[in-house]
């Protein structure tokens, strides 16, 4: 699995995009049988897609719209069946505001460049907001470094020093055997052998990123949003914004 780049939807919009289209149609269709879209017409498939294809190419916005919204529901039911365990910190891999009203998690990879550029958002976010707590979930997709990388990482929020290591890690780049090192005698974190529980939680972390169906690192989960990619400071605020709103109606 390769680190996201901001826009990458492409794994998830044909197919998206053949279920709209067969509601489309399927939807023209009856109205055709029903003679309340044209008077007197046919059901004819041929007509019937011609119309829909007319109306699709003077309309294209809608498209993505009725994507974005079939998707926007998916995701909802993903999260809202993982909500307990996403937003569960593994030991000190938090941030900001122990009862927060809204959480934002993310998942991410030490040896993602988009992960890095995305690190100085969230880190602006948590100054300016005294409400948001943040949770980071290792996920490392991008080869042994990465992996090395998440083991200590973890290793640190079980000593309390999550956040040095994460700020140390980030300022000095992929992670290679050395640079881990310094990261680590930096932060004041020391190594610690593979453990079940380590195992457990990367495995868990790869269950959920597959449910929610992260397409690579980072993917942000805010509320009943999935945000893939480094998608900015601006659009994780305004997810975080939509998520006090719909709670504040509910």
């Amino acid at each position: 699995m390769r680190e996201e780049e901001p826009s990458g939807r492409r794994s998830w919009l044909g197919g998206a995009l053949a279920i709209l289209l067969g509601v489309a149609i399927g939807g023209v269709g009856a109205l055709l049988w029903r003679g309340e879209l044209v008077p007197g017409a046919s059901p004819d498939r041929a007509a019937t897609e011609a119309i829909v294809r007319d109306y699709l190419l003077n309309h294209g916005e809608v498209i993505f719209e009725a994507v974005e919204r079939h998707r926007s529901r998916q995701s909802a039911r993903a999260i809202g069946g993982q909500r307990t365990a996403l937003e569960t910190p593994f030991h000190g891999a938090w941030a900001g505001a122990a009862d927060g009203d809204v959480v934002l998690v993310q998942f991410f990879d030490y040896a993602c460049g988009y992960c890095r550029q995305s690190n100085a958002d969230v880190e602006r976010l948590l100054r300016e907001d005294p409400r948001l707590k943040v949770i980071w979930r290792e996920y490392p997709v991008l080869g042994p470094d990465s992996d090395a990388a998440a083991r200590m990482s973890l290793a640190a929020a079980r000593q309390g020093r999550f956040r040095e290591f994460h700020t140390q890690m980030f300022a000095l780049g992929r992670p290679t055997a050395a640079l881990l090192q310094q990261a680590a005698q930096q932060a004041g974190v020391q190594p610690e052998p593979d453990s079940a529980e380590m195992r457990s939680e990367l495995t868990r972390n790869a269950q959920m990123g597959r449910t929610i169906e992260a397409q690579g690192t980072p993917t942000f989960v805010v509320g009943d949003e999935v945000l893939q990619g480094a998608v900015g400071y601006e659009a994780l605020r305004d997810a975080i914004r939509r998520t006090r709103e719909t709670r504040a109606r509910s």
